[in-house]
């Protein structure tokens, strides 16, 4: 999971660079990641991690921290293998 983590926060100060990503529980909620930022994590979730991101897991919970990406991140890569 660190890995995922550490990528996941790579991608997010490439986005914001300078930004507190890793500690804001309310990224999408707090309007720090727009829906663009949010279409462009999709795709960098599916280069990097070899997942594909559903539409049923495109909520706000899922990308409002990178504990929570990280979790979903997980989720794919099992249901994928």
């Amino acid at each position: 999971m660190e890995e995922i983590k550490r990528k996941l926060l790579e991608i997010l100060e490439d986005m914001h660079p300078g930004s507190d990503m890793e500690s804001c529980r309310n990224l999408v909620s707090g309007g720090m990641l727009d829906s663009f930022d949010v279409v462009s994590l999709i795709a960098e979730m599916n280069d990097e991690f070899e997942v594909s991101v559903s539409a049923d897991k495109i909520v706000p919970e899922n990308f409002d921290s990178v504990d929570a990406m990280c979790r979903m991140v997980l989720e794919l890569m099992d249901e994928e293998t």
